[in-house]
């Protein structure tokens, strides 16, 4: 999960952004773990995507809002 410059493990902003831009099915899974034990990264995720989804391009964003928006933890 190191993305970036980001030099630690926890689950900030920036490191979600890069985790749903440029991660890999292993991470992907990993964050939905999180999301699903805690709800302040399931608030971040939300946070984020609401940032991109005016784009429609970026579906990426687009599929982890609806994830967000369907399963609260």
């Amino acid at each position: 999960m190191l993305y970036r410059h980001l030099t630690h493990q926890q689950y900030t902003l920036a490191a979600i952004d890069g985790i749903i831009l440029c991660g890999r099915q292993q991470d992907w899974s990993q964050l939905r773990r999180s999301a699903s034990a805690e709800s302040a990264v399931l608030e971040k995720i939300l946070y984020i995507c609401q940032t991109h989804v005016a784009d429609p391009y970026v579906q990426r964003y687009h599929f982890w809002e609806a994830y967000a928006e369907r399963y609260p933890a």
